[in-house]
């Protein structure tokens, strides 16, 4: 299993797509990603998902304003990989077994046109499915494969809530 991973954010539209990098990094944190960097300054965004941090345990980040060139270029220096999740790249259960040996992974996930730039950087490109669909759902689906579906078992450390798991209704716990 990886030791660290997390999300680089390309080309967020403040105006447009605040509520879809939100979930981009609610999707990263419930489902094991340690943060989540922003190519874009947005304090909204990281704010909301502070909010949900603090609330809900865990210690995952999200931090804005970041460069992207530099961001992977950091990475990569200190020894991590970096996959970028496009359509355009080798199927994800085809490539999935090379990713997750990895011990520092960061996933690239882009909003609108994606620089080519990219494809090059990369490491892995990594095609969730070949069709047009959310990036959200390609993270989803990459961190269940990569995690092999222990992340669906996280605990999250300084919780101030939880959900106790039942039948039907809602459920919760205040620690």
């Amino acid at each position: 299993m990886p030791a660290e991973v997390a999300i680089l954010r390309i080309g967020h539209r403040p105006e447009r797509d605040q509520r879809v990098t939100t979930h981009v990094g609610l999707t990263a944190r419930a489902l094991g990603a340690k943060g989540m960097y922003l190519a874009a300054s947005d304090k909204g965004v990281v704010q909301s998902i502070a909010d949900v941090a603090e609330r809900w345990g865990g210690d995952f980040f999200c931090e804005d304003n970041v460069k992207w060139r530099a961001c992977i270029k950091e990475w990569k220096a200190a020894g991590g990989v970096v996959v970028h999740l496009t359509m355009y790249g080798l199927n994800l259960p085809d490539i999935i077994g090379e990713i997750r040996p990895q011990g520092k992974i960061l996933v690239i996930v882009g909003a609108e046109k994606v620089p080519g730039e990219i494809y090059g950087l990369a490491d892995f490109n990594v095609a969730v499915t070949g069709q047009p669909h959310s990036e959200i759902s390609s993270l989803a689906l990459f961190l269940d494969h990569l995690f092999s579906g222990h992340e669906l078992r996280n605990e999250f450390p300084g919780a101030q809530i939880r959900i106790i798991p039942s039948r039907a209704g809602k459920q919760t716990e205040e620690l």
